[in-house]
């Protein structure tokens, strides 16, 4: 039999969706603390955006 060594992947760094969810939040606010807490809702904000802006 063969050994399968499998690797944990930990939550490293910013997900996609945080990093597009800040760019539009800075692009249409031009404010850090918002883009900020629109990063921390990810793609929540990118759907609301998508849909209502």
């Amino acid at each position: 039999m063969s050994n399968v060594i499998v690797q944990k992947v930990g939550w490293h760094g910013v997900s996609f969706g945080s990093a597009l969810a800040m760019a539009i939040s800075f692009n249409v606010n031009q404010s850090l603390g918002w883009a900020i807490l629109h990063g921390l809702f990810s793609w929540f904000y990118v759907v609301y955006f998508a849909v209502f802006k």
